[in-house]
């Protein structure tokens, strides 16, 4: 059995190179690269949304400023806790829509038209 295998290529490379085969638990976490979006460049609701965050509120959603869990690490790995989520008014829609801004404990701000699936870091 042992010829067998030796006798497959996949099997030869992975002997030729084991260095290259590395145990998940030893490999380091990519930390995620956003694309960047100017506050001037955001949509107006997203403005009003900034406004209420600077202030501490009153939030027009019960949900808004509750621990947003970053599950997806789609945003820089931190201790949960550390970011929060804000919705986002879209027109023409009665439920929360897609749209938010999540910002961290160290002041930086996100925003997500697409529920979570994409982030762009805000910038001033």
């Amino acid at each position: 059995m042992a010829a067998a295998l030796m006798a497959l290529p996949a099997y030869a490379q992975l002997r030729e190179s084991p260095s290259q085969a590395q145990p998940a638990q030893t490999q380091q976490r990519v930390q995620p690269t956003l694309a960047n979006i100017a506050v001037k460049d955001l949509p107006p609701e997203a403005h009003t949304t900034l406004k209420l965050i600077e202030k501490g509120g009153p939030y027009p959603h019960d949900r808004d400023g509750i621990v947003f869990g970053n599950f997806e690490k789609r945003l820089p790995i931190k201790d949960r806790g550390y970011y929060h989520e804000f919705t986002v008014r879209t027109p023409g829609v009665s439920h929360r829509g897609a749209r938010r801004i999540v910002t961290g404990k160290g002041g930086e701000k996100y925003y997500s038209d697409d529920h979570y699936k994409t982030f762009k870091r805000i910038v001033p």
